[in-house]
């Protein structure tokens, strides 16, 4: 009898909850500043499923003001504005591939960002967890960083590790 509980114990512990991975890309630092409204403006995301890319080494957003403590992680930085007008942050690389050159792009028809290497999808507007693909298999999801309130005078919002 005692037997059969913790078979049966250790099959819903293994099968209850499935677990993800989100620390697959290397740590590096990342830093971007907003100093003002206007900026979060242009550069920021305002709305529902809005979304820009911030790569420094490329200048992408052009015209962003990059200053030398700058810096966007591994492969760069995806932010989007989540389904409830909140602004989430990832980094480009897909997890399963883990290159810098390998980003995760947004497609705007079913909302998620696709890895165009792997295939795998994730779901950026709520967690950066995996959908489909290799990434759902292995449980890999999107690195995702902090984006808060400056606590500065000058800063608007912040996204950082």
């Amino acid at each position: 009898m005692k037997f059969a509980i913790a078979l049966v114990l250790s099959i819903f512990i293994l099968t209850a909850c499935e677990s993800v991975d989100d620390h697959r890309i290397p740590s590096v630092p990342v830093r971007i500043e907003f100093p003002t409204v206007g900026d979060w403006q242009s550069y920021g995301v305002a709305a529902a499923l809005d979304y820009r890319s911030f790569i420094k080494g490329e200048r992408i957003p052009g015209g962003f003001p990059y200053p030398d403590m700058s810096a966007t992680g591994f492969g760069g930085v995806l932010l989007v504005c989540s389904f409830d007008n909140i602004p989430l942050a990832y980094d480009l690389s897909c997890p399963v591939e883990i290159s810098p050159s390998v980003r995760v792009s947004v497609d705007i028809e079913s909302n998620v960002a696709r890895c165009f290497k792997c295939g795998s999808t994730y779901d950026v507007y709520r967690t950066g967890a995996p959908l489909s693909g290799p990434a759902s298999e292995h449980g890999y999801a999107l690195t995702r960083y902090n984006v808060s309130r400056g606590q500065e005078a000058l800063q608007y919002m912040i996204i950082t590790r």
